[in-house]
Protein backbone atom coordinates (compact mmCIF):
# COMPACT_ATOMS: atom_id res chain seq x y z
CA UNK A 1 0.00 0.00 0.00
CA UNK A 2 1.47 3.50 -0.93
CA UNK A 3 0.14 6.38 -2.08
CA UNK A 4 1.17 10.75 -2.46
CA UNK A 5 -0.04 13.19 -1.06
CA UNK A 6 -0.32 16.33 -3.39
CA UNK A 7 -0.89 19.88 -2.04
CA UNK A 8 0.05 21.38 1.43
CA UNK A 9 -1.56 20.77 4.44
CA UNK A 10 -3.10 23.52 6.25
CA UNK A 11 -3.85 22.70 9.73
CA UNK A 12 -2.38 19.76 11.91
CA UNK A 13 -4.32 18.91 15.14
CA UNK A 14 -3.95 15.99 17.90
CA UNK A 15 -7.79 15.16 18.70
CA UNK A 16 -8.34 13.53 22.74
CA UNK A 17 -11.95 13.00 22.06
CA UNK A 18 -13.50 9.31 23.17
CA UNK A 19 -13.48 8.34 19.45
CA UNK A 20 -10.10 9.35 18.16
CA UNK A 21 -8.11 7.44 21.11
CA UNK A 22 -10.50 4.33 20.26
CA UNK A 23 -9.45 5.13 16.90
CA UNK A 24 -5.28 5.33 17.46
CA UNK A 25 -5.87 3.05 20.73
CA UNK A 26 -3.60 6.25 22.07
CA UNK A 27 -4.42 9.38 24.38
CA UNK A 28 -4.97 11.19 20.95
CA UNK A 29 -5.53 11.08 17.07
CA UNK A 30 -2.60 12.73 15.53
CA UNK A 31 -4.26 14.44 12.07
CA UNK A 32 -2.97 16.36 9.14
CA UNK A 33 -5.91 18.40 7.55
CA UNK A 34 -6.19 20.18 3.84
CA UNK A 35 -8.95 21.58 2.23
CA UNK A 36 -6.61 21.54 -1.32
CA UNK A 37 -4.75 18.20 -1.22
CA UNK A 38 -5.54 15.29 -2.94
CA UNK A 39 -4.36 11.56 -2.51
CA UNK A 40 -2.55 9.91 -5.59
CA UNK A 41 -2.57 5.57 -4.90
CA UNK A 42 0.27 4.20 -5.71
CA UNK A 43 -0.62 1.03 -4.75
CA UNK A 44 -3.04 -0.72 -2.87
CA UNK A 45 -6.06 1.32 -3.58
CA UNK A 46 -8.39 -2.28 -3.44
CA UNK A 47 -7.74 -2.76 0.07
CA UNK A 48 -8.89 0.38 1.08
CA UNK A 49 -12.10 0.05 4.08
CA UNK A 50 -13.98 2.63 5.59
CA UNK A 51 -15.45 2.72 8.59
CA UNK A 52 -18.26 5.30 9.50
CA UNK A 53 -19.75 5.47 12.87
CA UNK A 54 -23.42 5.56 12.85
CA UNK A 55 -24.87 8.55 13.63
CA UNK A 56 -22.23 10.46 13.31
CA UNK A 57 -19.81 12.34 11.60
CA UNK A 58 -16.39 10.07 12.18
CA UNK A 59 -14.62 8.26 9.47
CA UNK A 60 -11.60 6.74 9.47
CA UNK A 61 -9.73 4.52 6.75
CA UNK A 62 -7.57 1.57 6.91
CA UNK A 63 -5.54 -0.97 4.76
CA UNK A 64 -7.77 -4.18 5.26
CA UNK A 65 -4.67 -6.29 4.99
CA UNK A 66 -2.12 -4.60 7.64
CA UNK A 67 -5.05 -2.19 9.76
CA UNK A 68 -2.41 1.17 9.62
CA UNK A 69 -4.76 3.82 9.09
CA UNK A 70 -4.66 5.90 6.09
CA UNK A 71 -6.14 9.05 4.41
CA UNK A 72 -9.81 10.08 4.20
CA UNK A 73 -11.44 12.57 2.24
CA UNK A 74 -14.71 14.08 3.86
CA UNK A 75 -16.79 15.20 0.79
CA UNK A 76 -19.26 16.76 3.02
CA UNK A 77 -16.43 19.27 4.86
CA UNK A 78 -14.69 19.28 1.45
CA UNK A 79 -11.49 18.08 3.86
CA UNK A 80 -8.25 15.62 3.24
CA UNK A 81 -7.97 13.94 6.78
CA UNK A 82 -4.22 12.24 6.84
CA UNK A 83 -2.99 10.24 9.92
CA UNK A 84 0.12 12.08 10.80
CA UNK A 85 2.02 8.77 11.39
CA UNK A 86 0.50 6.80 8.13
CA UNK A 87 3.48 9.24 6.11
CA UNK A 88 6.52 7.99 5.15
CA UNK A 89 8.48 11.69 4.03
CA UNK A 90 8.54 14.35 6.85
CA UNK A 91 5.51 16.36 7.97
CA UNK A 92 6.50 19.75 7.79
CA UNK A 93 4.11 21.61 9.98
CA UNK A 94 4.13 21.03 13.54
CA UNK A 95 0.32 20.74 15.66
CA UNK A 96 -1.39 23.96 15.77
CA UNK A 97 -3.42 22.43 18.98
CA UNK A 98 -4.82 19.80 21.25
CA UNK A 99 -8.48 19.33 20.38
CA UNK A 100 -10.85 17.99 22.68
CA UNK A 101 -8.44 18.15 25.45
CA UNK A 102 -11.19 18.58 28.29
CA UNK A 103 -12.28 14.74 27.24
CA UNK A 104 -8.46 13.61 27.22
CA UNK A 105 -8.00 10.11 28.85
CA UNK A 106 -7.84 10.33 33.00
CA UNK A 107 -3.98 8.92 32.40
CA UNK A 108 -3.39 11.81 30.02
CA UNK A 109 -1.79 14.18 32.21
CA UNK A 110 2.48 15.02 33.18
CA UNK A 111 3.35 12.30 30.24
CA UNK A 112 6.17 14.58 29.71
CA UNK A 113 7.71 13.76 33.21
CA UNK A 114 8.02 9.99 32.34
CA UNK A 115 11.15 8.20 31.39
CA UNK A 116 12.60 8.02 27.82
CA UNK A 117 14.03 4.79 26.45
CA UNK A 118 15.35 5.06 23.15
CA UNK A 119 14.09 1.45 22.34
CA UNK A 120 11.58 -1.00 24.25
CA UNK A 121 12.78 -1.93 28.18
CA UNK A 122 14.34 -5.00 28.60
Amino acid sequence: MSFQIMGEFESFFLCHCSRCRKDSGSAHSANLFSSQAEVKWLSGQERVKTFTLAGSEHSKSFCAECGSALPIFQEKNNLLVVPAGSLESQVKIRPNAHICFSSRADWDNQLADLVKLDGVPS
